[in-house]
């Protein structure tokens, strides 16, 4: 070995030395006397008597209590108006007057628009002329067959030329009628594009009429569903634009024919707009009711704990002690969680301190004397 490396061998040698004397020492400590353990207390234990035990923990409790719950489900639509309209003109010609406001309220029947008439009422006068000739007419030729002048086939043809007359002047009293644009019924009209003096073809738009005292939501549903809809099922509807208000619907009507592609059925539903608050074209949120349940056990949403394997369980207390009890939940409102299978009504469950807590385990409700669960 070179002498280089004789002194490091040597200083290991003397440290391994040193520890396993320490360790040496260590093991020779001296063993309690009987007379010591005799009389050393044990910590936790009640005068000389048994073991150990833990101290009641401290939690917060809820008592089972039932409510009515309603099987529901939510979907989004659209609001649309009652009836709508686009005014168009049945003829072409020039306006003559505009008689609305925009955004103004019409009754039905109101005129709205007038063209300019002239043409249709010289029509008109025409034809009550020629009406009035075929009647002298014909009272003439009738006179003349009761006499026996004229044939069966002049008064014929007199009176054909009377039907004529008639039909002449309905024609253009319905021609002179088309050149007011009515409302069809009540409702709001719109911003409207033209002013008066303008030529407008038959069929160009000049005005949009609402009804939208009572509105119109439609919806869709997945085809699941389709079994448990029906008319008459009240639903709830908010928008974001008047958030905080919910507002009442009733289903009018289920679309017979289910959309292949997106597999869902479509609904319609009306409710009244009194203050016209709401206006078609608005986004909702809908909450239909399909089932009211009475008298169902729910608990704090806080009193579940889950588990592995997707099991959630409750810490029942009885006579201050816990029970893990595995349960089955169903819907979830306002916090509050149906229970399925596992609780009864008027069952005590730990809603806080859950984590402190084992099967059997001692507690102690918060403000309660320890052994007392409170009932809330």
């Amino acid at each position: 070995m070179p002498s280089s490396r004789r002194p490091i061998v040597v200083l290991s040698l003397i440290g391994l030395a040193a520890l396993a004397g320490y360790a040496w020492h260590l093991n020779r400590a001296p063993e309690p006397s009987a007379g010591s353990t005799a009389a050393a207390p044990v910590k936790g234990a009640a005068g000389g008597g048994g073991g150990a035990q833990a101290a009641p923990v401290a939690v917060e409790t809820h008592t089972v209590a039932t409510r009515a719950l309603a099987d529901d489900v939510s979907a989004v639509g659209s609001l649309v108006s009652n009836e709508s309209v686009v005014l168009r003109p049945e003829v072409s010609g020039r306006i003559e007057a505009i008689r609305f406001r925009d955004g103004e309220t019409v009754r039905r029947g109101a005129v709205l628009v007038e063209l300019d008439p002239a043409v249709e009422r010289a029509e008109l006068q025409q034809a009550r002329a020629n009406l009035t000739l075929a009647e002298s007419n014909f009272r003439r030729t009738q006179d003349l067959f009761g006499r026996k002048f004229v044939s069966q086939s002049s008064l014929d043809d007199a009176r054909a030329k009377l039907e004529v007359a008639r039909a002449g002047l309905a024609l253009a009293q319905a021609r002179l009628a088309r050149m007011q644009i009515r409302a069809p019924f009540d409702g709001v009209v719109g911003i409207r594009s033209v002013s008066p003096g303008d030529f407008v073809q038959d069929g160009d738009a000049l005005i949009n009429l609402e009804d939208i005292a009572t509105l119109k939501l439609d919806f869709r549903l997945p085809e699941l569903y389709l079994d448990r809809v029906r008319p008459g099922q009240a639903l709830e509807l908010s928008s974001d634009v008047l958030p905080g208000e919910t507002y009442t619907a009733t289903v009018e009507a289920i679309d017979p024919l289910v959309d292949a592609q997106g597999r869902a059925v479509r609904l319609r539903a009306s409710l009244v707009n009194p203050e016209m608050r709401l206006r078609p074209g608005v986004f909702a949120r809908v909450r239909l009711i399909l089932a009211e349940r009475g008298e169902i056990p729910v608990v704090p949403e806080a009193a579940l704990v889950p588990a592995p394997g997707n099991v959630q369980f409750v810490y029942r207390v009885e006579d201050g002690k816990v029970q893990r009890v595995n349960v089955t939940t169903g819907q979830r409102r306002d916090a509050m969680v149906e229970v399925v299978d596992g609780l009864a009504p008027g069952a005590v469950v730990v809603t806080a301190g859950q984590l402190k807590l084992r099967d059997g385990a001692a507690v102690k409700v918060a403000g309660v004397p320890a052994g007392v669960a409170r009932a809330d």
